[in-house]
């Protein structure tokens, strides 16, 4: 039976559609009941059947659900599909016109306390949030969904608690982002709860965090259950999204053949699917591999056409992240003055609150254009900066390279004390990479 308001309410609401059709309690309950029945029921005495709800609601022709309930008929029905539109939006469009139609359906979810369609639209206000580069709105919205959705199993909640870790991740709290995604893991795993989209979902979205603390035999583990959790995905943005997360384990570890090949997976599903930011996303990851690899023509290429997008998305945030590829990139091609300039703009976005860690790769690549120029001043004035985000952050792996820089940067210029201590400083991060320092690895699927 459909969830019902309680015996007060519905009584109410019979009357009142009762008296604005100018019918008698004798003439309702004909065919079926007695006007005293009728009244009992008006004065929320008694908790009608579903029988004679559906006979009443024929009698005042209206729907049972809008009786039951207060409900328009179909309005969920109505809302699911508005808001499947607005996620259309947020994929092709872009996020303030997909944000503004979140809104209003929100209002509209609640207004009829329907709190599934509300953790929807909450969910995708997130995700406009997230896109816009306010981490901090972004993340209020994914813990409001959670709160929804906190008496429906764990499953139906991972995109909510993903959404959140997400946010923290691009905030540069890796560690947090890690200890959420692998909690949530631990207990799916744990449990039995065995659900292959929330997996593929919470393996795919904890690489780029376990990646970025040095962590990358988690990360290689985490690629490794997603891929073989895959075929049991029905939704083809999340597997693409899984391809483009493994991508990057696979070209850590020196697999370019099989990441290029993942990333092409990946950026045909999002061509048909025409979802842009992530198409954008996997032209960016592109860019990287093709720059690993050497091919710097190719790598320009394709991180121009992710910048391009993401601008005509407003996706600010991902925006100057992607920038900040591209300027390296360019620095490797000769063009420093235009890849100092493209930072210089960039760190206007970046913070140690929104993009720390590729706000700090600017920095990084700043130094490294001063120390070109044998500006050592300003060279260590970045890297020391650099070093302060990456702390915050938690990305062990890149610190301590930037330690070894700036050390080398010490010793050239004759203060070996202060050398000895930065490269103190990095041999320390090196010999406590994030494996170490997350705790217990969570429980494994049954693959």
């Amino acid at each position: 039976m459909a969830e019902r308001d309680d015996p007060g309410i519905i009584g109410r609401r019979v009357q009142q559609l009762r008296t604005e059709r100018g019918l008698t309690q004798k003439q309702l309950a004909e065919g079926a009941y007695t006007p005293a029945y009728v009244s009992t029921l008006e004065a929320g005495r008694v908790r009608p059947s579903e029988e004679a709800l559906r006979h009443i609601a024929a009698r005042l022709g209206v729907a049972y659900e809008e009786l039951a309930t207060g409900r328009p008929a179909h309005l969920a029905t109505d809302l699911r599909l508005r808001l499947t539109d607005a996620q259309r939006t947020l994929a092709t469009g872009g996020a303030e016109a997909a944000a503004e139609q979140y809104a209003v359906l929100l209002a509209e979810a609640e207004a009829h306390g329907l709190d599934d369609e509300c953790a929807t639209a909450l969910l995708g206000l997130g995700e406009c949030a997230l896109e816009s580069g306010d981490l901090v709105a972004g993340r209020l919205r994914f813990e409001q969904a959670e709160k929804r959705l906190a008496d429906k199993p764990l499953p139906s909640r991972v995109p909510a608690l993903r959404g959140r870790a997400v946010a923290h991740y691009l905030a540069g709290e890796l560690r947090y982002a890690c200890y959420l995604l692998e909690s949530a893991l631990d207990e799916l795993n744990r449990t039995g709860l065995h659900d292959p989209s929330a997996l593929v979902l919470l393996y795919g979205s904890v690489i780029g965090p376990y990646m970025d603390m040095g962590a990358h035999a988690r990360a290689a583990q985490a690629a490794e259950f997603a891929l073989a959790l895959a075929p049991q995905v029905q939704d083809p943005a999340l597997v693409a999204r899984m391809h483009r997360s493994v991508a990057r384990t696979l070209l850590a570890e020196g697999r370019v053949a099989e990441a290029d090949a993942s990333l092409g997976k990946a950026a045909e599903l999002y061509r048909q699917l025409q979802i842009s930011t992530e198409l954008a996303n996997c032209h960016w990851m592109r860019g990287y591999l093709h720059a690993q690899n050497g091919e710097l023509e190719r790598a320009e290429n394709e991180l121009r056409e992710a910048q391009a997008i993401l601008v005509d998305k407003r996706a600010t945030l991902y925006t100057s992240q992607v920038v900040v590829e591209l300027a390296d990139v360019l620095h490797r091609r000769g063009k420093s003055e235009e890849a100092a300039g493209l930072l210089h703009d960039v760190l206007e976005d970046l913070s140690s609150e929104r993009g720390a860690v590729h706000s700090a790769a600017a920095h990084r690549l700043l130094g490294i254009i001063a120390e070109d120029a044998r500006d050592t001043e300003t060279a260590e004035e970045h890297y020391v900066r650099a070093m302060s985000l990456l702390e915050r952050a938690g990305a062990a792996g890149d610190l301590a390279d930037l330690c070894r820089m700036l050390g080398d940067l010490l010793r050239r210029t004759g203060r070996v004390e202060a050398a000895l201590n930065a490269y103190r400083t990095g041999l320390g991060h090196r010999t406590t990479p994030g494996t170490t320092t997350l705790g217990p690895a969570p429980a494994h699927p049954p693959l």
